[in-house]
């Protein structure tokens, strides 16, 4: 990037600070955990959106981010871009009261500048266990001063995970899962270790079968096969654009593999799937029931 651009981005923030009066010194302070006024709140990530309308606090929206798509009732909110691709602009012109945003939300230049703003700005932390989960909806409640409704559904969530991770305690024989986010180019995208992939393979009793790093990562044909995945999971897009059957299976990495074999592709809805929200137990159920069938405790 050359230095002209660097400063000409870096000065358009000054402006977009300067035009919305988001002066330092009227900075939302850093930490903070409750909105003085929820009554116009934009909700950044899918999970984040849930949790709101399972605190029935929903009425205090005035925004969301494009993979907030559940309940459907969400979809009415003014939209104001994926997550990870957010504009200053786009948040600040539904004129919020407050940004309720999840952890990971960018990029960082955009999160930069809505942190500046005089309107406060609350980050969700995101960790993908059982206990992320519910101190997701612990903060997004205090958030909304709703304590005593979140207290409720992070106990009601506790009981379903709960019930839900119990379903595969006895498996004697966890399955390898490969999760494969994409195939771009015949190039597998794979998940490892600290994310939602790999989180939700644990919590429905299986083991990730790739390992030894953390994120999304192209994997060689030869590690995909060194990894010897008895299934692969990966998300059902719903458009009918993604990897066919006869792609996955013909895929050299994959072809040998156990999965490859046997056939053996599991896709469910991404935000259902990965989202680590009120939804998760269900998830998790569902997900024991297509890796173990039968096998499991019901």
């Amino acid at each position: 990037m050359s230095r002209f651009n660097v400063l000409s981005r870096g000065l358009r923030a000054g402006l977009l600070v300067a035009a919305f009066g988001l002066t330092g010194a009227a900075a939302a302070e850093e930490g903070q955990a409750v909105f003085a006024d929820p009554s116009r709140i934009a909700s950044i990530g899918g999970a984040v959106t849930e949790i709101v309308y399972a605190l029935g606090e929903e009425d205090r929206l005035v925004a969301r981010d494009s993979t907030s798509l559940y309940p459907e009732a969400a979809l009415k909110l003014p939209d104001v871009g994926y997550m990870r691709q957010l504009s200053p602009e786009g948040v600040l012109s539904v004129n919020p009261t407050g940004i309720l945003a999840a952890e990971g939300s960018g990029p960082k230049e955009t999160i930069d500048v809505l942190k500046k703003a005089s309107i406060p700005f609350i980050t969700v932390p995101e960790t993908f266990d059982h206990a992320g989960i519910l101190e997701k909806i612990r903060v997004v409640g205090k958030a909304f001063g709703a304590d005593e409704k979140a207290a409720e559904l992070a106990a009601s969530v506790d009981a379903d995970l709960a019930a839900a991770e119990k379903m595969t305690a006895g498996i004697p024989e966890k399955r390898r899962v490969l999760f494969i986010l994409s195939m771009q180019g015949g190039k597998i995208l794979a998940a490892g270790s600290d994310t939602a992939a790999n989180g939700i393979i644990e919590l429905a009793g299986a083991v990730n079968a790739v390992e030894g790093y953390s994120g999304y990562k192209q994997l060689s044909d030869e590690a995909a096969i060194l990894a010897r995945p008895d299934i692969v999971l990966m998300m059902d897009r719903g458009d009918g654009q993604g990897v066919s059957e006869a792609e996955l299976f013909s895929h050299p990495a994959i072809a040998p593999t156990p999965a490859g074999q046997g056939k053996k592709l599991i896709r469910m809805n991404g935000g259902y799937l990965l989202g680590f929200g009120p939804r998760t137990a269900s998830a998790i159920r569902e997900l024991a029931v297509l890796l173990y069938g039968d096998q499991i405790k019901g």
